[in-house]
This record gives structure tokens, C-alpha cells and sequence, in this order.
């Protein structure tokens, strides 16, 4: 008797007649993903490797797309009685779409400031209150996008701790697999969306003030040495602008350090905006093949019911 394609993990023993001893290659593809994504313990973030990272999310969610579409899952899933993990998985995806959200209206809020920042540069070059008083907006703006960052950050927190071991009641080994190879997937997600938002927001690791952010530039300034290498883009545009508003540089210097992180910066968030944007759409395909199995359990229910 042949091992459940389904069976990835040597704890599991479910058996059957009519399926392959061996796992579909679909499960085998998410698996090498994920270890690969698992296998990255880097402490510190920066944009090459959020970007990375995303890539490595969007193959996974691909192999994933096509997984949830296989008749063998559905078999899987529609063949357990118990109703609680589809919720489960439904609200998974509904907080992976949440944080995607949260992460693109970021990275948007950003880009418009910049852009305007950019504008005002351009038209009064050389008239520093000009620049200036962009800044002071740039830099407020990006408290507006901070304060909306900790808040999603918080009510992920506040979900993630509330949900509960659903797998727990579920029997049929084949589904416990598949259900197990989700939330794994769920987990791994929130864990570099977590990542890429602290990025967003200017603290990779802890959370410095402005000061010390200014107080890093200028060092930087004064002992010749290379920029903080652990320090977001966005970070270190915050710093600049925090120098250009407290006129701690001169003008000609300052001007052309603000062009400097500002092209930096828009480079990153064009790598994170399509890899977010790939991303979403892959999320929101996952979300409805799986609220589509659902309805067809119901459904086979309700027929259940009447005859």
C-alpha cells in the first residue's frame, strides 16, 4: 500500500490504494522553497536582501497557486468533516492580504511624498527654505507612514495570538499534511512581511530616534568613513532631510546628498512595488481557490442534507 502524495513530513502514515507512493512534485517545489527561505538567518535587513527574499516568496506562492488547484487537494481537503481549518486557512490569507495591503499603501504614501520632494527640488534649486520646508513635510509624512506601519504590525500581533491549533482536530492525515504546508507558508510570509514593513518604517533592528539618525550622518560627514550598511534607504533619507531641516551641512554638499539617497530610495521602492504587487495578485488567487473548495463542501453538504 502506497504513501499519500500528500505526505511530506516521515511523522505522517496516511495510506491509500489509488494514490502515488511518491509526493506530487508541486508539494516537493513549495517544500525546497520554503527550506531555502527557513535557511536565511540573517539578523539585519537591507534591500537587496528584503528583495531577495521577495522573490523567493513569489515563487513559493506560485508553486502554491498551483497547488491548491490540484484535484488531489481538493480531494484532500473537501474529504475532512471538520470545518474549522478552512476557516483558519481563510483567515491566514485574509492576514497575508492585510499586511500585503499595509506594506504597498507604504511604499505609495512614500512615493507620492518623494515625488513632490523631487519637484520642489528641481524648481528651487539653491533656495534652501524652499527645500527645506518640503522636507519638513516629507518628514512628517513619513510619521503618518510609520504610525500606520506599527499599527498593522499591531493587529497582526493581536490575530496571530489569537488563533488557535486548528490542525489539532483534524484525522485524515492527508489533509493534516496539506493544512501543516499552508500554515507553514503563512508563517514564513508574515515573517519577511514583518521584516520589509520595520524596513519601511526606518528601524531594521531597534527603533532610533531622528537624532540619532542625524547624529550618524554627520559622523559620517565628518570622519570620511562609508555609510551605515544596516540602515534602511528609507532610514537614511530620514536622516538626510532631518540634516537639511537643522542646516547642518552646507548647502551644496546638502543638496546633492538629498538627490543622492532620494534616487536610492526610489530605486528600492520600485523592486519592492513589483514585488508586492506579484505577490498580491498570486495571494488573492490562493484566497479564492480556497474559498471555492469551500463552497463546494457546502454545497455537497446542503445535497447531503436533502436526499
Amino acid at each position: 500500500m502506497a504513501a499519500s502524495p500528500l505526505n511530506t513530513k516521515s511523522n505522517f502514515h496516511a495510506r491509500s490504494n489509488s494514490l502515488p507512493s511518491r509526493p506530487h512534485p508541486i508539494i516537493l517545489q513549495c517544500n525546497e522553497h520554503l527550506d531555502r527561505l527557513r535557511s536565511s538567518h540573517e539578523t539585519s535587513s537591507s534591500s537587496s536582501l528584503l528583495s531577495h527574499k521577495l522573490g523567493g516568496l513569489q515563487d513559493l506562492h506560485e508553486c502554491v497557486e498551483k497547488l491548491v488547484q490540484l484535484p488531489l487537494t481538493q480531494e484532500a481537503l473537501l474529504h475532512e468533516p471538520q470545518e474549522s481549518w478552512v476557516d483558519g486557512l481563510l483567515d491566514g490569507s485574509l492576514r497575508l492580504l492585510d499586511v500585503c495591503t499595509a506594506a504597498k499603501d507604504s511604499l505609495l504614501h512614500t512615493k507620492e511624498c518623494m515625488r513632490e520632494l523631487q519637484s520642489i527640488m528641481r524648481r528651487k534649486k539653491g533656495e534652501e527654505m524652499g527645500i527645506t520646508a518640503e522636507a519638513k513635510k516629507f518628514l512628517t509624512s513619513r510619521k503618518v507612514v510609520r504610525k500606520a506601519i506599527f499599527k498593522a504590525l499591531g493587529n497582526l500581533k493581536a490575530t496571530t495570538a489569537k488563533k488557535g491549533n486548528f490542525s489539532s482536530n483534524i484525522k485524515d492525515q492527508q489533509t493534516l499534511a496539506l493544512v501543516s504546508l499552508l500554515k507553514d507558508v503563512e508563517v514564513v510570509t508574515l515573517s519577511i512581511f514583518e521584516s520589509l514593513l520595520n524596513f519601511i518604517s526606518g528601524s531594521t533592528k531597534a527603533k532610533p530616534s531622528s537624532w540619532s539618525l542625524v547624529s550618524k550622518l554627520m559622523h559620517t560627514k565628518r570622519t570620511g568613513c562609508p555609510p551605515v550598511t544596516d540602515e534602511s534607504e528609507f532610514s537614511q533619507l530620514d536622516a538626510a532631510l532631518q540634516s537639511s531641516v537643522l542646516r547642518m551641512a552646507c548647502k551644496s554638499d546638502n543638496s546633492s546628498n538629498l538627490q543622492n539617497h532620494l534616487e536610492k530610495l526610489e530605486s528600492c521602492i520600485q523592486d519592492f512595488e513589483e514585488g508586492l504587487e506579484f505577490l498580491f495578485r498570486r495571494l488573492i488567487k490562493i484566497r479564492v481557490a480556497l474559498l471555492n473548495i469551500l463552497n463546494h463542501k457546502l454545497a455537497i453538504h446542503i445535497c447531503g442534507f436533502k436526499f
